[in-house]
């Protein structure tokens, strides 16, 4: 690949925002599926130990109920297999929390294990690519656990509840299945649909990449749904007439926009989904997962090779998980030199900035403290009403974790406010606590793991992310030429076309991450961001050749970008 006539801008310090990190946005349109899972989740062991009077024991509990909280954007064949891994994570998470604290207590120990769990925790969530929550709940179970009093015979009754309390946790998660076996798939296709009547409403090059990124994930999610259904096959011929208005011309009938919204509406609903007619310059043959699965079948042992390939010497995954290594070890022993007896709000407070990269970073600590201090304040003002009664404080725990859910999506500062008093008041199950000593402690924790957490995001440098960058771009390159040598061949197979497509589409999707992620990185060597601009718009063209079967693209059709 040669860019010499293309001059890349220098990466340069960006002014720090202060007003935009705390916007909202519009919420999430299924932020009430984590949302009510938790609370069941919770609810079930939280009463069964309250019919017991033991309600000291919530915390292990917990650990297994917060499971519920992750897997809501897969299909459930795969989201049964996720909330498993999470629950054993947390498992091996706590486990190694409550043998340290039950072998010593030296602040200066778990403190130090506190910030390994966190880096691994970290490491291991980026390389997976775990959604939404990520680490941080596994790091504010372990961590918490680092400083609660432990006896090792207590261990295995400990984990033992945490492992009942994450059965319940995946029962919950997958249940809906019952009801709507074909529901994240439907959310999927609806999404896809959306986008590219974006586009056609819209045409731009935002507007694409969005469009080709929801497209994208609209296959990934039908392959991972399992066998093929009647509704499978209908969502199939639906994510077609997606990639079908991407490459019509604007103004095409193809690329009606009011006619995608009404199918994403009706694909959404719970009625039939919608039946379309052939889309435009396709066969249906020649589209659809049975194509994607054909192509990747060779590829067996692919998915355990890229986390490999992640976790590697070299991967850019590893500064991130060294930025939450130091940052959450600096901020733990400033919060324990200033007096405070359990600074793990700190290690958390620190673990839960690292995002991916030191602006997205920023972001979080500035949403996060906001929401910590206004948490602690509402905190203050329940406390007194919570130590009523034992239901109370359930009661308040299970509307403060509906609350955060509910309100996370449209601003993580504004779910902190709600996630606050919720990790506070767990504690009050174990007895209850100096409420001035508990809120300026939670204070102090806060102000301090998040300048720690920050310093150590700037001061320890990405480099990798720019050669990330250019691996993507080798990548989409090396992916458009064999679609380029793909549509050339005289009679290219249907199962051939839809490979390349996919590939090629793939490694699009991944460069405008890998851009916008080293985007936002200080201290590295310039940016080849003309030089992906100009790879994402010759990809996208032939993407669109891909898709209406129009026949080849000579390197010399295409501006000289091939």
């Amino acid at each position: 690949m040669s860019n010499t006539s293309i001059r890349p801008r220098p990466s340069s310090l960006r002014r720090i925002p202060l007003a935009a990190p705390l916007r909202l946005a519009r919420p999430s349109d299924m932020w009430f599926k984590p949302a009510t899972s938790v609370v069941v989740a919770t609810a079930i062991p939280n009463l069964v130990l309250h019919s017991l009077d033991r309600l000291d024991l919530v915390m292990y509990t917990m650990a297994g109920s917060l499971c519920a909280l992750y897997g809501h954007n897969l299909p459930y064949a795969r989201r049964a297999r996720t909330v498993v891994g999470v629950v054993i994570g947390m498992l091996a998470g706590l486990a190694v929390s409550l043998v340290t604290a039950s072998l010593t207590g030296s602040t200066a120990v778990l403190i130090a294990v506190g910030a390994l769990l966190a880096a691994g925790q970290k490491l291991l969530c980026d390389a997976t690519r775990i959604g939404p929550p990520g680490p941080v709940i596994f790091t504010f179970v372990s961590s918490a656990a680092l400083f609660t009093p432990q006896e090792t015979g207590q261990v295995p009754g400990h984990l033992a509840l945490t492992l009942g309390a994450g059965a319940v946790s995946w029962l919950v998660t997958v249940a809906p299945a019952l009801v709507r076996r074909e529901g994240p798939e439907r959310r999927a296709t609806a999404s896809a649909l959306n986008a590219a009547a974006a586009y056609a409403a819209e045409p731009g090059h935002r507007t694409r990449r969005a469009a080709v990124a929801a497209v994208h994930a609209a296959w990934q999610t039908l392959l991972a749904a399992g066998r093929p259904t009647p509704v499978r096959t209908a969502l199939e011929r639906l994510v077609v007439h997606a990639e079908t208005a991407l490459a019509a011309h604007p103004g095409d009938t193809a690329a009606d926009a009011g006619r995608l919204r009404e199918w994403a509406r009706l694909t959404r609903s719970r009625g039939p989904v919608p039946t379309p007619p052939p889309a435009p310059g396709t066969a249906a043959e020649i589209f659809g997962a049975d194509a994607e699965r054909a192509a990747r079948r060779p590829a067996a042992g692919g998915a355990a090779r890229a986390l490999l390939h992640r976790l590697a010497p070299g991967s850019p995954l590893l500064p991130v998980a060294a930025r939450t290594l130091i940052g959450c070890a600096l901020a733990g022993y400033i919060c324990s030199a200033a007096g405070v007896g359990r600074p793990y709000w700190a290690i958390v407070t620190a673990a839960s900035l690292y995002q991916a990269n030191v602006m997205l970073s920023w972001n979080r600590t500035l949403q996060r403290t906001l929401g910590n201090l206004l948490g602690v304040l509402v905190f203050a003002a329940v406390l007194p009403a919570a130590r009523m009664d034992p239901l109370a404080l359930i009661g308040f725990c299970l509307l403060f974790a509906f609350a955060a859910e509910a309100l996370i999506t449209r601003n993580y500062w504004l779910g902190s406010v709600a996630v606050t008093p919720m990790a506070l008041l767990v504690l009050e199950y174990a007895g209850s606590h100096p409420a001035g000593q508990l809120i300026g402690d939670r204070v102090l924790d806060t102000v301090i793991g998040a300048g720690a957490g920050f310093l150590a995001a700037v001061l320890v440098t990405n480099r990798r992310a720019t050669g990330r960058v250019e691996q993507a771009l080798a990548d989409a390159e090396r992916a458009r030429a064999h679609a380029v040598q793909t549509l050339a061949a005289p009679t290219p197979t249907p199962a051939a076309l839809d490979a390349a497509r996919r590939r090629l589409t793939g490694s699009l999707v991944e460069l405008r991450e890998a851009e916008d992620t080293a985007a936002g990185e200080w201290w590295q060597r310039a940016l080849p961001q003309e030089a992906v601009l100009a790879a994402e718009q010759a990809g996208h063209r032939t993407l669109a050749a891909t898709a209406t079967r129009q026949g080849m693209i000579a390197p010399a059709q295409e501006n000289g970008a091939v």
